[in-house]
């Protein structure tokens, strides 16, 4: 643009080496053409005068001019300004020694994405209206955005990162922390809102210096005016909710556009966590997630119809979709395949080392992946094979152990290394030896993961009675020396891990009859043996507390001999007595009888009191011979639900009362009859509920007492109820009665939510039930009744109150703003993470969303083999376990609350424990367009 050049070479046959000047370049000149071969610069271009120069990074230039249209337009829009101040600033060449070819096709991928740098093309509409409200608000305070020198330069309205963190901070009080704001900040910059004044940093809460694109360009007015600032008020408080939803992902994109060198540890964990939700990755262990969050990197294309890659090119890096979609195309067969968010592709070239098999075309605007290069890809499989220990027994391998790294060290340093996979006796061995003796001394709370990981999921690969014959076998042990010391270190091996066995897991080994007699026989051992072996002393205290806990549970077992009700008309399980209304809710045990209804095709009925765990085998016999049905080898036992679906239970099903749906009843019926099975007319309506007027509680008394009912049921719940219902229960002969009603009670709010907007006739009396329930979901929300909190929102959202556009309309924009909120928590998308970004900085007690908990059981369950070369893979025994570990995280303090002045409280616990609820889509959306016909 301006200045003069000199161009040399070095001349290699004089001594010393002497640069002689080829020739001069001035205005209009280029050079640096062999970009395009990928050529090393064989010449040396030295500044004689202060200089502009316009320069155009490689890989553009290779886009450009394999386009080849419009070319010196594209070249303009792509240059970037660059001062040159003084003559000793220096840059390398290769002169042009042969005409210019086209370069090979090339990848869309950049070799290094710059966090600094935008990721679209131009911002989306929602984000433009953000950073315009924004920078609207700063200027009309004329508080940080001022002109200010850089580098000898005058930059227009910029400011430094921690004064606009500040900012924001005092702006909302929905926004707790500053890395919270600085993520709202990078949301702005990684679509191109907001610039770091040389593009050279993504947002940081320090004193980089940034500006809005429209100062940039000079393309916006001086100052706002006042209808600006109006305009710009009225939509903050829906631009802040956005900014909160987005920031977190936007700072996750940003680490990944960070080399690897640059990633600290809370980067590492961050995109680790992240990991761990991808599908793709579901079967890589978690040491290789952990290598990956190293070496992954983000990149985006903002322009559908792109080549990823051609087929036939070289493999050089390993794909996976976060975002959009693209089509795999076979030469000759045209498009073959189309791949989602969560899909992969691109790994078989790598492994194989072989060409790319297809081309990969992006199917949609502003695409994102994750991204493995071959070489960080090879040394990572390099890597876990080297950190892997296999031990052998007649020549097959009988456990898997991997070294564990320096990051996936806790409290428990001194293990080396963790169970990835083994047989279940050589895994429990390699318990009793390495980790019981380093835990002997240790409290409750600092459990061993792999110690809590095993009784956690034993059931799923060594049933209990096959565990006990193990742990019996390893207190007999002999020493062939009849070395002392061995064979008293077995017997307190095994008596610490049955003390850690009921710590942890409690009742549930109490009810099965083996483990009973088992403990039983142990206890009377170690007495005798406390004799012989004065060191087993302390274990005999162990097995003291062990003993004690058993005859406190039979004692009360006793007691509380409980007979329960699933009443004719739709209302929750109870106590058939009905119970004190000041008693805590009891758990439900499998010998407890129920009493319930089994109805036939004419809705003849018959009631039975049996047992919770008696088979649906049981219950169809005993049903058919009451209702005179014959050839019973020919009948099935269904629940017929509302909507007249029919779900058929199988012979070995067990706890079939309360599996039932929420308005779903039982019935029994030939085969060839199923045809004839309709719902009962009570069905259709409400479930039997208590008929008062939801407007004359007080919400924030509502949301207490449904929060303590709530807990009261979450409490009864066991972990293993969630294994039970993950693998089938018929698998285990265990009830699953517990998380049944549990889930029962999240459907019940949700329909119980929709049906009273839907029964309020007139308009106004709609709209404040609709405020009462955002009301109300804020008060779970504050006393952690996620379950409940979510329950609300979903029932607001359902389609048949989502439609009722009059009565939105006619609610509080407060309310609107509210509710957008709180739908932007439960949002489905990147496998819930708004809600476990909220749910990681609350403390215990929580009610946890329960759906979600079952949802993340049986992803790892179906996208994880139980069992991988012969060998329990105990990798997924770990996931489980860390779903399982959520309920014993939220519910480890008791539940503590301040309770609202009493005005109604009989009536309002009467009124939450048995919500009335229609549960029939179809009923519901018919009563929605009653209330507000579809417009034409």
């Amino acid at each position: 643009m301006s200045g003069i050049l000199d161009v040399r070479i070095v001349q290699q046959d004089s001594e010393p080496k002497i640069p002689v000047t080829l020739c001069t370049l001035s205005v209009g000149n280029t050079f640096g053409e062999s970009i395009l071969q990928d050529l090393p610069r064989d010449t040396t271009v030295v500044t004689q005068t202060t200089c502009e120069l316009l320069r155009v990074e490689q890989q553009d230039f290779k886009l450009i001019w394999e386009k080849n249209k419009d070319l010196m337009n594209e070249l303009i829009s792509s240059c970037k300004f660059k001062n040159g101040f003084g003559p000793s600033v220096t840059a390398s060449t290769k002169m042009q020694q042969q005409p210019i070819s086209p370069p090979p096709r090339r990848s869309l991928s950049p070799d290094q994405p710059n966090p600094a740098e935008p990721i679209t093309d131009t911002p989306s509409i929602t984000i433009s209206k953000i950073g315009k409200s924004l920078r609207t608000l700063l200027l009309s305070e004329n508080t940080c955005l001022k002109d200010r020198k850089v580098s000898g330069r005058l930059v227009r309205r910029c400011a430094p990162g921690t004064e606009l963190v500040d900012w924001l901070l005092e702006l909302s009080p929905g926004i707790h922390t500053r890395a919270q704001a600085a993520g709202m900040w990078q949301a702005l910059l990684e679509e191109g809102v907001i610039a770091h004044v040389s593009r050279e940093q993504p947002f940081k809460d320090k004193c980089f210096l940034y500006r809005f694109w429209a100062d940039e360009e000079g393309t916006a007015p001086a100052l706002p005016t006042h209808e600006d600032v109006a305009a710009a008020e009225v939509q903050l408080q829906e631009s802040i909710v956005t900014l909160i939803n987005r920031g977190p992902d936007a700072v996750l994109r940003m680490i990944m556009r960070k080399p690897s060198h640059e990633r600290n540890q809370d980067d590492l964990e961050t995109i680790y966590e992240e990991l761990l939700h991808i599908r793709a990755l579901a079967h890589l262990t978690n040491s290789v997630k952990r290598e990956l969050a190293a070496v992954l990197l983000f990149e985006a294309h903002p322009k559908a119809g792109g080549v990823l890659f051609h087929q036939g090119d070289e493999g050089r890096s390993w794909y996976i979709i976060l975002r959009g979609s693209v089509d795999v195309v076979i030469h000759g067969k045209g498009t073959v395949n189309t791949l989602q968010e969560g899909d992969d592709f691109g790994k078989l070239a790598l492994i194989n080392d072989a060409p790319r098999a297809a081309t990969i075309v992006l199917r949609e605007n502003n695409c994102h992946f994750l991204r493995v290069d071959k070489e960080n890809f090879n040394r990572i499989l390099r890597d876990v094979e080297a950190n892997t220990v296999r031990l052998k027994e007649h020549g097959k391998d009988v456990l898997v152990l991997e070294k564990i790294s320096p990051q996936q060290k806790t409290a428990f340093s001194y293990f080396k290394y963790t169970v990835m996979a083994g047989t279940p006796q050589k895994m429990l061995e390699h318990l009793l030896e390495t980790r019981l003796d380093n835990l002997a001394g240790q409290s409750n709370t600092a459990q061993d993961p792999f110690l809590e990981d095993f009784l956690l999921t034993h059931i799923v690969f060594m049933p209990t009675h096959l565990l006990i014959d193990e742990l019996d076998r390893n207190y007999h042990l002999e020493s062939p020396n009849q070395d002392r010391d061995f064979v008293v270190a077995c017997k307190k091996r095994v008596v610490q891990f049955v003390y850690r066995w009921i710590v942890i897991i409690r009742h549930p080994v109490f009810e099965d009859e083996s483990a009973v007699e088992f403990i039983e026989d142990l206890a009377a051992e170690v007495e005798q043996d406390c004799i012989q072996y004065a060191e087993l002393q302390e274990d005999c205290s162990m097995i003291h507390y062990v003993m004690t806990q058993l005859r406190r549970y039979q004692e009360d077992l006793k007691m509380h001999e409980q007979k329960w009700k699933l009443p004719p008309c739709g209302q929750p399980i109870s106590l058939f007595s009905g119970g004190d209304e000041e008693n805590i809710r009891q758990m439900i045990h499998p010998q407890d009888d129920i009493i319930f209804r089994v109805y036939c095709a004419d809705h003849t009925f018959c009631t039975l009191r049996l047992p919770i765990d008696s088979t649906a085998e049981t219950i169809k016999l005993i049903a058919a011979d009451k209702l005179k049905l014959r050839a019973t080898h020919e009948l099935c036992l269904v629940d017929v639900r509302s909507n007249g679906e029919r779900v058929f239970f199988k012979d070995n099903d067990i706890s079939v009362p309360t599996a039932l749906t929420l308005n779903g009843r039982i019935f029994v019926s030939p085969k060839d009859h199923l045809d004839a099975l309709t719902p009962l007319a009570e069905q259709e309506e409400p479930t039997q509920g208590i008929d008062s007027d939801i407007e004359l509680f007080s919400t924030k008394e509502l949301a207490y007492y449904m929060t303590v009912f709530d807990w009261e049921l979450f409490w009864c719940v066991h972990e293993y109820e969630l294994i039970y219902n993950t693998f089938g229960r018929h698998h285990f002969g265990q009830i699953t009665a517990n998380l049944d009603v549990f889930v029962r009670r999240f459907n019940e709010i949700q329909y119980w939510v929709v049906t009273e907007v839907l029964m309020s006739i007139s308009l106004s009396k709609r709209v404040a039930i609709l405020r009462k329930f955002i009301k109300l979901a804020a008060y779970c929300r504050e006393y952690q009744n996620l379950n409940a909190f979510c329950a609300i929102v979903m029932g607001l959202s359902n389609v048949a109150v989502s439609r009722l556009s009059m009565t939105w309309d006619k609610l509080p924009s407060k309310f609107r703003k509210l509710f957008t909120e709180f739908e932007a928590l439960i949002d489905p998308s990147r496998n819930h993470r708004a809600y476990r970004l909220s749910v990681g900085k609350m403390q215990p007690p929580v009610v946890p969303f329960i759906p979600l908990l079952l949802k993340d059981m049986t992803f790892t369950h179906e996208g994880n083999k139980t069992c991988l070369d012969g060998l329990v893979n105990f990798e997924k025994m770990h996931m489980l376990a860390q779903t399982m570990r959520t309920i014993r995280f939220c519910r480890s303090r008791h539940l503590v609350l301040e309770p609202p002045s009493p005005k109604s409280e009989g009536e309002v616990k009467s009124y939450i424990s048995c919500l009335r609820a229609i549960d029939n889509q179809k009923v519901l959306t018919n009563m929605s367009q009653k209330l507000e016909p579809r417009r034409s």
